[in-house]
């Protein structure tokens, strides 16, 4: 299956896509006056896929990048667990270095937890065995889901939002489908096109949260061969 690239808003994004088949261990992140520097995501292995393979520590990963910084309490108020509950999970998430604790921040006893800088890939992960295809599948799917709920979100707060609020961000959102035929070279290139576009143009907008007006942003960007498991159009 495709890549599943996730953020993370210390870096560069997942940059996650064209990745190196095995795992990387974590970038450092960058220091607050340096640019994020701009590479491949790690890919994940057998056992950091497993261990990301369930629904609440999937919902952990993708809250942090958007949120920034928490708390395993500010955590367990958002997904409905006790703090204990989600202390265990950020360590165990910990453990692969898909998240870190915020260094100079917290105490002993309320340590804040953020997404460790870069990306990651599951693409390869799991593809020598059925269950660890099943896995990295089961994965996927639920990051995608997890990112159709804010779109929806989104699409419904645009329903209520006021005059003022509509004429502020206008422009600022788009949702486009383009269905075409293209051969496995074509959709490549397609593909390294959008990493140099995120990497001259989004990347660096990391690092950003304490800017006047500045407001969580996300983009998608997915392209994928519409066929069957036999390769014939759909």
């Amino acid at each position: 299956m495709a890549t599943a690239r996730k953020d993370s808003p210390g870096r560069p994004a997942e940059e996650d896509a064209p990745s190196p088949s095995g795992p990387q261990a974590p970038r450092a992140a960058p220091s607050p006056s340096e640019p994020p520097a701009v590479g491949p995501p790690a890919e994940l292995g057998p056992a950091a896929l497993r261990a990301l393979a369930h629904p609440l520590r999937i919902r952990i990963l993708d809250l942090l990048p958007s949120r920034g910084p928490l708390t395993a309490s500010k955590l367990g108020e958002i997904v409905g667990e006790s703090s204990g509950s989600t202390s265990y999970h950020l360590r165990q998430l910990a453990k692969h270095g898909l998240v870190r604790e915020v260094e100079g921040k917290g105490t002993a006893r309320e340590r804040w937890w953020e997404r460790t800088p870069g990306g990651f890939s599951i693409s390869n992960a799991g593809k020598d065995s059925p269950a660890g295809r099943q896995t990295a599948e089961a994965v996927n799917i639920e990051f995608l889901r997890l990112r159709h709920e804010r779109v929806m979100a989104f699409i419904r707060a645009g329903q209520d939002a006021d005059e003022e609020t509509l004429k502020a961000w206008l422009g600022t959102a788009a949702f486009v489908t383009s269905n075409k035929w293209a051969t496995p070279e074509q959709m490549k290139a397609i593909v390294e096109a959008w990493d140099r576009f995120a990497a001259e143009h989004i990347d660096p907008l990391s690092r950003q949260e304490g800017v006047p007006g500045a407001v969580p942003f996300e983009v998608h960007f997915d392209a994928f061969p519409t066929v069957d498991a036999e390769g014939n159009p759909l």
